[in-house]
């Protein structure tokens, strides 16, 4: 019952910007923590950023910060990955991810989200 759709993904320069959206299906989007994941061939999957159901709490892996941000808008069942400074090392298929959640929560684990999309490829050239 509980669908995801990410979008956005591209072949990017490095130092170039991309911004990927992620699709929601579900009737009460603004109970659910999100998060974005990514996984290079070779890599185990690793947390890229999440938030909280109303949006207030982030985190981010440390790779990313101050070059990716996520946020939401509940409105219209959405998250985003704004993704700036692009290096190589960022290339991988990025996938988003839900989980219902209390307020004001944020996971990093892959084992706490339920329900994923289908992933969207992220390509940074040199």
């Amino acid at each position: 019952q509980v669908q995801l759709v990410e979008s956005g993904g591209g072949l990017v320069q490095a130092g170039g910007s991309l911004r990927l959206s992620c699709a929601a299906s579900i009737r009460t989007f603004s109970n659910y923590a999100m998060g974005w994941f990514r996984q290079a061939p070779g890599k185990e999957r690793e947390v890229v950023a999440a938030i909280s159901r109303g949006g207030s709490k982030t985190n981010y892996a440390d790779s990313v910060k101050g070059r990716f941000t996520i946020s939401r808008v509940n409105a219209k069942n959405t998250v985003f990955l704004q993704m700036n400074s692009l290096k190589p090392e960022d290339t991988a298929v990025y996938s988003c991810a839900a989980v219902g959640a209390s307020a004001y929560i944020v996971y990093s684990s892959s084992r706490r989200y339920d329900y994923w999309g289908q992933g969207t490829q992220v390509t940074v050239s040199s």
